[in-house]
């Protein structure tokens, strides 16, 4: 069989659909991976090979990769509170490595993977970290977080070790159009939006367009050095400023109420025992508020000046967002 596919996977979600789609106006002949049961809606318009396939089943992902050329790692169980980690590990890391071990069984030419700057060290003085910043598995916070590590030393080993043709991008936070879910977030800005958050815990972030991101990924695919690591983000913002952002777009009063984390430690504790037992997404918990204490400021010179990646403005990203959301039904 002729090796002439781009595989994506995790296109039904929002980074991922955002990448088939840049790849789609690149010329790329699409297969793209959907789970069993998985909301489809962000395949619309794509004109693409979908095949069932998923990161528990080593078997369905070699059958999906078999006659691509490239691949594109996207898929990822991405959420801030889980009742359970296994299932989070074995999808996020050990479905990483089976995929990434049938690419290097079936001679795929190239492979993207997008791991996350969760991934990355932090700096002590609030100043933006680099793809060179330190880490070891003891600095990140959180099972999400702790699994995007894991899972991007597995591919940096296959490089180093075996000759996986891997590139790796490490996205921000992205926000934009087709945040279906939505992302964590994606959910702040809705809330945020829709009048719905009357207080905060203040850090910092990395806020970057969707369709950049996207287009990183392209990019790192025609430019990328193979084992390297290219940061893709925009602006850094407190979230005091992003929602004072949001809330001057959508026309709304941002919240004004900030709240220490030692306020909020019993509303998380009751929020996890609720979630347990009731089967209730918590708004906030103790990983969350762990997290709010490191500030997670990125600089993304590297990417610029490697690859040509160059983002819009954070303002564009969140109009988008809200403009997205508000077509949908989530922001009146």
């Amino acid at each position: 069989m002729n090796a002439d596919y781009t595989l994506v996977t995790g296109a039904t979600g929002f980074v991922g659909s955002a990448v088939a789609r840049v790849l789609q106006e690149r010329g790329h002949k699409l297969r793209v991976i959907a789970r069993a049961g998985s909301d489809q809606r962000n395949l619309d318009g794509l004109n693409a090979d979908i095949v069932t396939a998923d990161l528990s089943d080593p078997a369905s992902l070699r059958a999906a990769l078999t006659g691509c050329r490239y691949l594109f790692h996207v898929a990822a169980d991405y959420r801030l509170w889980v009742p359970d980690p296994v299932p989070m590990m074995t999808a996020n890391v050990e479905g990483t490595y089976q995929l990434m071990r049938a690419a290097l069984e079936l001679g795929v030419e190239k492979t993207v993977y997008c791991s996350s700057v969760a991934a990355l060290g932090l700096t002590h003085d609030g100043t933006p970290a680099t793809e060179t910043t330190p880490v070891t598995e003891n600095d990140v916070v959180g099972v999400y977080k702790r699994s995007k590590y894991r899972a991007e030393q597995v591919v940096l080993r296959l490089v180093r070790e075996r000759g996986l043709k891997a590139v790796i991008v490490n996205p921000s936070t992205p926000v934009g159009p087709r945040d279906i879910k939505p992302t964590p977030t994606g959910q702040m800005i809705v809330d945020c939006a829709s009048g719905r958050m009357p207080a905060y815990v203040d850090t910092s972030l990395n806020i970057v367009h969707v369709d950049d991101v996207a287009e990183g990924h392209a990019l790192a695919l025609e430019r990328g050095v193979v084992g390297e690591k290219y940061i893709l983000g925009g602006e850094n913002y407190t979230l005091h400023d992003l929602f004072a952002l949001v809330g001057e777009i959508a026309c709304v009063r941002p919240p004004r109420i900030r709240l220490n984390q030692s306020v909020l430690w019993p509303v998380a504790v009751a929020s996890e025992w609720l979630a347990r037992g009731f089967g209730i997404e918590p708004r906030v918990t103790r990983e969350m508020l762990a997290m709010s204490r490191k500030q997670m400021v990125f600089s993304s010179l590297k990417a610029q000046d490697h690859l040509g990646y160059a983002p819009r403005p954070a303002r564009e990203a969140v109009a988008d967002a809200i403009a997205w959301f508000r077509a949908h039904g989530m922001v009146r």
